[in-house]
């Protein structure tokens, strides 16, 4: 059985929270948080059954989120503000932080480095496959996880996924995608996945993706206009 291990592949738990947010479409000061903490511990649920070794943050939001459901729940004292006796702020502050930080984080990752306009260079395998910037935006873990989850619905029978099998090779799977991406320079997301592919080759191609993305062998992103997700190898 093959384990994928979560730690420097993408970010962490409050981008977790942050993109079931955006996918609800609500306000971070009226997070609907029976809805979000149920989708938080689905999506951990659906990560340890694809053998995904997250963190124990995960866990620590998990129990957060589940402490002010619980909170929520309980009749307010008429005395109390409404405002600032919102359990819901005990999230909410902390998330708008982080959303400032990681910010302020890619603003400096896109400075040139002092230099780098000095000295010309050739121009990159990456550079001649990507398209202009503005039009390409990073792709994080719950993105595909959503992606992945559509293709595997799509599929007839049912989701139940097994990895018991010990003919399911993940370092096979990954020689394969790099033999492919080294002659193509990049693939879609939904090329990967062929209809007539049996689940387990699915679920081998996701867990390697993952693993390739933590050896930095590719680089996921994701077209603004048409929601394509597109893997470069580096």
């Amino acid at each position: 059985m093959y384990e994928v291990k979560l730690e420097n592949i993408f970010e962490g738990p409050m981008d977790l929270l942050v993109f079931l947010i955006k996918k609800n479409e609500v306000d971070i000061y009226d997070i609907p948080i029976a809805l979000i903490t149920d989708q938080y511990l689905e999506y951990l649920e659906w990560m340890k059954t694809m053998n995904i070794n997250f963190a124990g943050d995960f866990i620590v939001m998990a129990a957060t989120l589940a402490q002010i459901k619980s909170r929520m729940l309980l009749p307010a004292h008429e005395n109390q503000g409404d405002e600032e006796d919102d359990p819901r702020l005990e999230i909410a502050r902390p998330l708008l932080e982080y959303l400032q930080m990681k910010s302020v984080a890619e603003q400096l990752a896109q400075r040139h480095l002092l230099g780098e306009k000095v000295f010309p260079r050739s121009p990159t395998k990456e550079d001649l496959l990507t398209a202009p910037r503005d039009e390409m935006i990073s792709v994080d873990l719950f993105e595909l996880i959503d992606a992945f989850r559509r293709i595997l619905e799509n599929m007839p029978g049912d989701h139940r996924i097994d990895l018991s099998d010990e003919r399911i090779s993940i370092k096979d799977k990954i020689s394969e995608l790099v033999d492919i991406l080294e002659k193509q320079g990049s693939l879609t997301f939904g090329e990967l996945f062929p209809t007539d592919a049996v689940k387990g080759e699915i679920v081998v191609t996701f867990l390697a993706i993952l693993e390739m993305a933590k050896l930095c062998l590719i680089r996921i992103t994701q077209h603004v206009q048409t929601g394509v997700i597109r893997l470069f190898y580096l």
